[in-house]
Order: C-alpha cells, then sequence, then structure tokens
C-alpha cells in the first residue's frame, strides 16, 4: 500500500555532486520520518541521514558538512544533495520511511529499491 520510488543515483567523479530523490505514495496517513541508508559491496547497511516531518536532521559522521538532507511534507518526498563525493560513498542507496497508512496507522518502515552511486575517476 506504500511504496517509495527514489531517483537520481549515477556515476560522478570525486569531488561531484549527486541530488536523491525519493517519493513515497500510497495509502499514506502521515510520515514520521524519512532518511537515507547505504550497502556498499561487502559491508553492512548504515545510516547516512534522517529527518523528521518536523525537520531535526541526522548525518552519519562520515557525510557531516557534504550531504544535507530535506524534504517537502506536501509531496512526501526526501532529497539528499550529496556535496564533495567520495569514492567511499560508492554503495546503494536506499530510501526509508515510517509510515503510518491510513487503515493502520502503527508505524512501519517501508524501503525503497535502491540507486546506485558511484564516485570513481
Amino acid at each position: 500500500q506504500v511504496q517509495l520510488v527514489e531517483s537520481g543515483g549515477g556515476l560522478v567523479q570525486p569531488g561531484g555532486s549527486l541530488r536523491l530523490s525519493c517519493a513515497a505514495s500510497g495509502s499514506i496517513y502521515s510520515i514520521d520520518d524519512m532518511g537515507w541508508y547505504r550497502r556498499a559491496p561487502g559491508r553492512e547497511r548504515e545510516l547516512v541521514a534522517r529527518i523528521h516531518s518536523g525537520d531535526n536532521p541526522i548525518y552519519a559522521d562520515s557525510v557531516k558538512g557534504r550531504f544535507t538532507i530535506s524534504r517537502d511534507n506536501a509531496k512526501n518526498t526526501v532529497y539528499q544533495q550529496m556535496n564533495s563525493l567520495e569514492p567511499e560513498d560508492t554503495a546503494v542507496y536506499y530510501c526509508n520511511a515510517l509510515v503510518r497508512t491510513v487503515g493502520y496507522r502503527a508505524p512501519s518502515h517501508y524501503w525503497g529499491q535502491g540507486t546506485q552511486v558511484s564516485v570513481s575517476s
């Protein structure tokens, strides 16, 4: 009943920028939190950034000062501006949302399909 659609991944050179978008749709009553996780080859999934509907962004130490998360509550969309990208940022980035649906308002996590971000010369 809830779908998250991600876009904006791609291949960039070190120092480049990308902007990720994730739009949630479906039987949504409200979204408490939205965020981005990533999984690099051979590594476990890690939190990149999360943001509440009332702001209060949280960032992983590795991306502070380089990534900026924001959201448009009216559009149920979360964004992640990624600047000064490094090879270590290469990963599949997954959108996550803590959603309360119209029929069942207890919050549940939903995940996007992932979008590849590759940073290399």
